[in-house]
């Protein structure tokens, strides 16, 4: 019945919201349970920091060799989840600013009888579809909201998004993460680091061995 009013009438505005605000309250789910599963993950990747910072030589009381690489590596994964969290969370603010425009649409759709696509709903659709977390719930959004004539149909160069940060951290930006959590006792230790691909200690301790698997699988998972 409903698609023979559709086809008659054309669709139903009511529904259309209720279908657009739908998609827009799951898509602010998704990006909540990302944001606590890297809360989660920062706090985790701190609290093996400062464990790592307790190990020291037994020769002089300073950080070990691999305790300063693991130290290093972890603070290079923090730096990584911090900027993931912060690109989130930004994107869950574009999200709270399509749905307030898109009750807006609708709410002067009531009042005027007609509909005019937003350049800023479509600007912030545009940056939020390009999300792996959101990208198949965003890709129905979108269809909705051109359905609802909220946005224009898009194209992938109509509007410019910001370029994903970059895969390799600056060092100084893991030096200040490390001086955060670990304070002066990372360099004040008078053993020189090096960041091999895997990590060679003259005196191999089994509980300083650092578990690179795990931290690549978790590196792996904050890109995807």
């Amino acid at each position: 019945m409903q698609t023979i009013k559709s086809f008659i009438w054309g669709p139903d505005p009511a529904e259309q919201q209720r279908k657009c605000n739908s998609l827009i309250r799951q898509n602010a789910r998704q990006l909540d349970r990302q944001i606590n599963t890297l809360k989660t993950l920062e706090n985790k990747t701190k609290s093996q920091i400062k464990s790592a910072s307790t190990r020291t030589s037994s020769t002089n009381k300073t950080l070990s060799k691999n305790s300063q690489l693991e130290i290093r590596l972890l603070a290079r994964e923090l730096v990584r989840i911090r900027k993931q969290s912060t690109r989130l969370n930004t994107s869950k603010a574009q999200l709270e600013s399509v749905g307030m425009q898109v009750r807006e649409a609708f709410a002067v759709r009531k009042i005027q009888g007609s509909m005019k696509a937003s350049t800023d709903v479509m600007r912030n659709v545009n940056a939020l579809v390009r999300l792996p977390e959101l990208t198949g719930t965003m890709q129905e959004l979108t269809k909705a909201l051109t359905a609802a004539e909220i946005i224009s149909e898009m194209t992938d160069d109509m509007v410019p998004v910001e370029e994903e940060f970059e895969d390799e951290e600056a060092e100084e930006e893991v030096d200040k993460v490390i001086a955060e959590i670990v304070g002066d006792k990372f360099a004040e230790s008078s053993v020189p680091v090096d960041m091999p691909e895997v990590p060679v200690g003259e005196e191999p301790v089994a509980d300083e061995q650092i578990d690179l698997d795990e931290m690549r699988s978790r590196l792996e998972q904050l890109r995807s």
